[in-house]
């Protein structure tokens, strides 16, 4: 089968500054999703702002943008190239990349950080001091020695080099156990203070504590507060976390 090609790596006209983004303020206009080109629309018109800093928790289903704009500090992303917008961006998907390497090299593909770097933000310390080449061991096809909970830690640790105002969990949780999750947010809440974090869960525990809840239906944004009140009232959000519970 063909596989369609990806959008050009860069777009000269339209190459952010250096510095971007600064803020990590994120804004939809009438923005409509699907899964694919040829597939029915799933988000079917939303405007939002994020604002910078705030940990939003996002309820529903998700896709690739169709047509409506989503700006990053004032920037259409779906303008500019592939290259720089992951730069720029960091994304801890759900299912965790690994490359067949040594640790260091996925941890830090592009060699930009020092060992003394990767080593304070590698999430799997205990483990990798154990090992007879430290941050030269190996990581096979996909990261196969290595489990999936481990792997998302490599994720995180990636992240956490990169340094971007701009965070995206893509439910990067679904596949690991409660006690992973429960780490891996609370290095999030502490290292990524002051970006922008969206995360995209269908664990209500992953997204109860962020600044802001918004839950998708049948397409439409039909929430988009601060947990604590959500729960106050009888709001989608309220229902989700009872039947969340119940079960």
């Amino acid at each position: 089968m063909m596989m369609p090609p990806e959008p050009p790596a860069i777009v000269e006209d339209k190459r952010p500054p250096y510095s971007w983004p600064t803020k990590g303020r994120i804004m939809l206009y009438s923005l409509k999703i699907k899964y694919r080109s040829n597939a029915l629309l799933v988000l079917k018109g939303i405007t939002c702002t994020f604002k910078e800093g705030i940990r939003v928790g996002v309820m529903g289903r998700t896709g690739k943008p169709a047509s409506g704009k989503i700006l990053m500090d004032g920037l259409d992303i779906c303008s500019m190239g592939l290259k720089d917008l992951r730069m720029k961006l960091s994304i801890i998907p759900q299912k965790p990349t690994l490359f067949r390497s040594s640790i260091r090299t996925n941890l830090d593909p592009l060699g930009l950080s020092s060992d003394d770097e990767i080593w304070r933000k590698c999430q799997l310390k205990a483990k990798v001091s154990n090992l007879t080449n430290l941050l030269d061991s190996s990581v096979s096809d996909e990261g196969e020695n290595w489990s999936v909970g481990q792997r998302q830690l490599f994720c995180l640790g990636r992240v956490l080099l990169k340094r971007n105002r701009i965070l995206v969990l893509d439910e990067a949780t679904a596949s690991i156990d409660s006690s992973t999750d429960a780490i891996l947010q609370r290095i999030i809440k502490h290292e990524f203070a002051e970006c922008t974090v969206i995360t995209v869960a269908h664990r209500v525990p992953t997204v109860i504590d962020s600044d802001m809840v918004m839950v998708l239906s049948y397409g439409k944004l039909v929430e988009y507060e601060q947990p604590s009140r959500l729960l106050d009232t009888t709001s989608y959000f309220s229902k989700l976390v009872v039947e969340y519970w119940s079960s």
